[in-house]
């Protein structure tokens, strides 16, 4: 019988990172794009900035309590490298062109966790 596919136990917490994630890059576009002022609310975009790193942290320990284990384990290792770029942010300074350059280096490291844990096959 062929394995079963099934998502991880974690595979909620990768999808409220990923989704966090997304909307602090669409707050950050379209303020960039001034198609947003916010100037009287910038704690917003560094609020769900927070939002987005405790999320990917929560997602991360998976690596030890998420089942089925090998999945938990490789979901949470495609994320472990979005926590550099995520890191690095803060010190960019806001008003560079690196500021979203790193900030999207994260996104391929998401997205493989989000994929992992939604789409796994369960080992034994």
């Amino acid at each position: 019988m062929a394995p079963r596919r099934r998502r991880t136990d974690a595979a909620p917490l990768f999808t409220v990172a990923a989704g966090a994630y997304v909307a602090n890059v669409a707050l950050g576009s379209a303020v960039a794009a001034k198609i947003i002022d916010t100037s009287n609310f910038r704690w917003l975009h560094h609020a769900i900035y927070i939002a987005t790193c405790v999320a990917s942290a929560a997602a991360f320990s998976g690596i030890v309590w998420g089942t089925p284990k090998h999945a938990s384990r490789r979901a949470a290792l495609a994320l472990a490298p979005a926590a550099a770029p995520l890191a690095a942010i803060p010190y960019l300074g806001t008003h560079s062109r690196r500021h979203p350059i790193v900030a999207l280096a994260a996104a391929p490291f998401i997205v493989a966790g989000l994929v992992c844990a939604r789409l796994t096959t369960d080992r034994k």
